[in-house]
């Protein structure tokens, strides 16, 4: 018996079945839940999985201004934005962006935790997130995703 190794043809023409899962971010530890997200979109959870491949799954989360961080995170955790020119360095308080936009803190948390190069870059766009418990993604009925 032979390994399998999954081809970029084989996600091309369908062989590579991906689902669409939904995880609900109330009360969820924002670290402890990104890294289970993450492992999801690159497929480390199927049998299948070949690092140098896109075989991961589609993940939806909602709720995603009622994550929760622990310790004094919510008071000192801080964004870094820099645009290149001298005193360009920005940053913002953990409350602040998710006053702002709840979106982007569990983004940040899951691109971080994805490898930096092409393929990561494409499977961050596998990942929907919603601020509020409403999502447009019924069509492909989502399945709860088992969190540890």
């Amino acid at each position: 018996m032979s390994t399998f190794f999954a081809r970029k043809e084989d996600v091309a023409n369908g062989t590579i079945d991906r689902k669409w899962w939904i995880v609900d971010a109330q009360g969820q530890t924002l670290g402890r839940m990104s890294t289970q997200i993450a492992q999801v979109l690159r497929g480390r959870h199927k049998p299948i999985y070949t690092p140098h491949v896109d075989v991961g799954d589609f993940v939806v989360v909602i709720n995603a201004a009622k994550v929760e961080v622990t310790g004094s995170k919510r008071q000192t955790k801080k964004y870094y934005a820099y645009s290149g020119y001298p005193g360009g360095l920005r940053e913002e308080s953990f409350e602040n962006v998710v006053a702002k936009d709840a979106t982007r803190v569990i983004e940040h948390a899951v691109r971080g935790m994805l490898p930096k190069n092409r393929l990561a870059r494409r499977q961050i766009t596998k990942l929907k997130v919603y601020t509020g418990a409403e999502h447009p993604h019924a069509a492909q009925a989502p399945q709860p995703l088992p969190l540890n």
